[in-house]
């Protein structure tokens, strides 16, 4: 005898599908989150590669760094930041250099020694005095920078000036190579040559 019951057929299942749109969702959302860790990222700093030889000892060619953009807004830049700004002859490029002089600061280069204000600053970061001499009173808005490798260092000696409104920020830490990574010092000067 044969048994004519209906044979019941299984429903298609939702779950595949579901399935595909959770993930659809979660990939968006991973994205989502991954684009504003990365504009917020960006916001508040900066990675620069260091190109060329101008703050050797302190960076080397081709070293990364990351950059505090916010720093500025809260404090004003001191004497002895090293920080990354745009070049005033050429704003689409970026430079890095110490700052050594402040607005209202008389800068002056003679026989191998920097002077701020008539004091001699102390400057462990260099690695020969500077060839060069000269005179500089630096104008309110602006600052005096050089590099640390004083006599390889296309800087505010012979270009003048930077706007402050050209800085782009502090340099903060050296992220690579990995044997390098650190904090940068920023200090050893300050108490050298107190503003006037």
């Amino acid at each position: 005898m044969y048994d004519f019951r209906a044979i019941p057929i299984p429903e298609e299942s939702d779950a595949p599908r579901n399935e595909a749109l959770q993930f659809l969702w979660d990939t968006l959302e991973t994205l989502l989150i991954a684009l504003v860790l990365f504009l917020a990222i960006n916001t508040v700093s900066a990675r620069i590669r260091v190109e060329g030889y101008s703050m050797m000892p302190t960076l080397e060619n081709g070293e990364f760094i990351l950059v505090n953009r916010l720093v500025y807004k809260f404090d004003s830049p001191q004497r002895g930041d090293i920080i990354v700004f745009h070049y005033p002859r050429n704003p689409a490029d970026e430079y890095i250099k110490r700052i050594i002089g402040l607005p209202g600061d008389r800068i002056r280069v003679k026989d191998g020694i920097v002077y701020v204000n008539g004091r001699p600053l102390e400057e462990p970061y260099t690695s020969a005095p500077p060839r060069y001499e000269g005179e500089w009173d630096v104008p309110e808005g602006e600052l005096f920078v050089l590099g640390d490798n004083r006599n390889n260092s296309s800087d505010s000696h012979s270009w003048g000036m930077v706007p402050l409104d050209y800085v782009v920020g502090k340099a903060a830490f050296v992220y690579w190579p990995l044997p390098k990574a650190g904090a940068l010092s920023h200090d050893g000067m300050a108490l050298a040559a107190p503003t006037p």
